[in-house]
């Protein structure tokens, strides 16, 4: 898995709609802007099919530090919240299952082609 930047978003969108780059990133820079303005508003942002961003507010708390076990108060804030739409779970679920596939086939490989004895009798 790599990671992918906004500049390498920016000049892949480009090549693909010949446009000049310097205008996509202005498009791109003002929809994530617009982003998180609404969400800082407190409104819900819903792509069909991709996802849902929403703001949430998280109570304060106690919390413990692992190392001293102390206690330690966490003050209430407000998050962002992402729900996955239908297309986004269903192409996640599909590379789920092509890793998974060749997971199969790697142990297979490595087991010399399935001549593997049953270890429960």
């Amino acid at each position: 898995m790599s990671t992918i930047t906004k500049k390498e978003l920016i000049d892949r969108i480009a090549e693909k709609t010949n446009n000049k780059r310097v205008v996509v990133k202005k498009i791109i820079q003002s929809f994530l802007d617009d982003i998180i303005e609404e969400l800082g508003s407190g409104n819900r942002l819903e792509f069909r099919d991709f996802g849902v961003f929403e703001s949430k507010h998280r109570a304060a708390r106690i919390a413990q530090n692992p190392k001293t076990l102390e206690r330690v108060s966490v003050p209430s804030k407000r998050t962002v919240k992402f729900k996955i739409g239908r297309l986004m779970k269903l192409r996640l679920l599909q590379a789920s299952e092509a890793e998974n596939a060749a997971l199969v086939q790697e142990l297979v490989r490595h087991q010399g082609g399935g001549n593997s004895t049953n270890v429960n009798g």
